[in-house]
């Protein structure tokens, strides 16, 4: 039990060092179940949004000592302790019709399902025009400029 904890525990230390090392703007995600923005770098400022929803990709915007000031997929800005956050990249669907998600990364290539806009996937990989999404239990690819979470063009392995 208490091998785990300590297993546990290098692990959180890890995420943190790693979202503490990157310079903004970087993307991110929200860790916890719970996550609350905050108006400024401190416990000590009000609260302005309660976010429930893991894996919400986010936009750190700025870093202050412990806390990330981020952008949310509806541009809401505020502070976040980095405890709350994950280096794991994630993407939402952006608003409007439903997204298709393909078997390959084509645009000629058979859909495989679609996913409503909100709807919140993992990003393992883009080539610049196309990313590998899971959402639950379903994978495919879809056009990165329908979701939110990656960068015109960017490249992930």
């Amino acid at each position: 039990m208490k091998r785990g904890l300590f297993i546990a525990g290098l692990l959180t230390l890890a995420t943190v060092a790693s979202a503490q090392d990157k310079t903004p703007p970087y993307w991110a995600s929200i860790a916890s179940g719970e996550a609350m923005m905050r108006t400024g770098p401190g416990r000590n400022y009000p609260g302005v949004w309660l976010y429930q929803r893991r894996d919400l990709p986010i936009r750190v915007i700025q870093v202050y000592p412990n806390w990330r000031k981020i952008e949310d997929p509806d541009g809401q800005q505020g502070w976040m302790l980095v405890t709350l956050l994950s280096d794991r990249r994630t993407g939402i669907i952006k608003p409007g019709e439903p997204r298709d998600i393909r078997v390959r990364a084509d645009g000629s290539a058979p859909v495989r399902y679609r996913a409503e806009a909100g709807v919140v996937g993992r990003i393992d990989n883009c080539d610049g025009s196309w990313c590998h999404i899971q959402i639950g239990k379903r994978e495919g690819y879809i056009a990165q400029t329908d979701i939110w979470g990656v960068d015109a063009g960017e490249q992930l392995d």
